[in-house]
């Protein structure tokens, strides 16, 4: 029999608790609902009023993975949708808004990563973030991308913006700035010259091009999460590796300090020391008083 919990006055079922979702751990479905509990006062700031990808694999991350923007089947009438638009001349369509509580255990409950663009449900296109993706090429690991990760800091601060760190989950980092309200075309051109600009200064280091035969041993600075059609994998949400890794909120002293992949990987379970002892390191995202305006791009 499927158990049916009460979460904030509303009547959950929540299935398969006992099954292993990651082997290499032995981290089952119910300790994935728990890590979400745990988590969720900061992750529920960063999912507010934006609408969610989900990215499920309800049989582990070695199992059948698939990526939904619409509405599941069978979502509670009292779960939040908006209608957002698709790509140019698409049309709309609806996605989940994961407001409280009770809609992030539902919506848990269907073993997902969390995915978000970098605007809001009623100002879609208009962004309030800027989003960096360093992605390191093998051998190239995350300690490559934290050299990147700095130069990108100080030269996003040369143009008023304010840069915060996180760990991707899987191999590499995002930078994230909180922006006043902006055209994602604007922001997505902006960074795209910010990542051209570094693979200048960072000779044999950064990239700006996708293309597969020039990432060994190099960081690619992935732009191309500010399009309005784009997401992100959200702060704090698990994700589907071999492991129950997190994309956490790292300190600037961590990134500066890091010397093996190792000190920048998380897990659930470390995820309840680090946010008693730092906090949501992402709050001023949240902030608009931290928000800068973004230059418009040269060209």
């Amino acid at each position: 029999m499927t158990p049916i919990t009460e979460v904030e006055g509303r009547r959950i079922a929540l299935s398969n608790l006992d099954k292993v979702l990651y082997p290499a751990s032995g981290f089952t479905k119910g300790e994935v609902l728990h890590y979400y509990a745990v988590a969720a006062g900061s992750l529920l700031s960063h999912l507010y009023n934006r609408p969610v990808s989900f990215l499920r694999f309800p049989d582990g991350p070695d199992g059948q993975r698939f990526f939904a923007k619409n509405v599941p089947p069978g979502t509670p009438s009292w779960v939040r949708t908006a209608e957002v638009p698709r790509r140019a001349h698409e049309g709309t369509l609806r996605q989940v808004l994961v407001q409280d509580m009770a809609s992030l255990m539902w919506s848990a409950n269907l073993v997902t990563e969390y995915h978000t663009p970098q605007w809001q449900a009623d100002r879609p296109g208009v962004a309030d973030r800027l989003v960096l993706d360093l992605d390191p090429g093998p051998p190239a690991t995350v300690v490559e991308c934290c050299r990147v990760a700095l130069w990108l800091r100080e030269r996003l601060a040369a143009d008023g913006l304010q840069s915060y760190a996180k760990t991707s989950g899987s191999k590499g980092l995002h930078l994230l700035a909180p922006i006043e309200p902006t055209p994602s075309e604007q922001v997505s051109a902006y960074a795209k010259e910010l990542a051209v600009e570094a693979e200048r200064d960072l000779a044999g280091l950064a990239l700006h091009r996708m293309t597969r035969s020039l990432r060994p041993g190099k960081v690619f600075v992935d732009h191309s999460q500010n399009a309005a059609a784009k997401t992100t994998a959200t702060p704090y949400t698990l994700r589907a590796r071999p492991e129950p890794t997190v994309s956490a909120p790292v300190t600037w002293d961590e990134v500066a300090a890091c010397a093996a992949p190792a000190e920048l990987s998380f897990l659930a379970g470390d995820m309840p020391d680090r946010l008693a002892r730092h906090g949501d390191l992402l709050a001023p995202l949240l902030n608009p008083n931290r928000a800068g305006p973004v230059p418009k791009p040269s060209g």
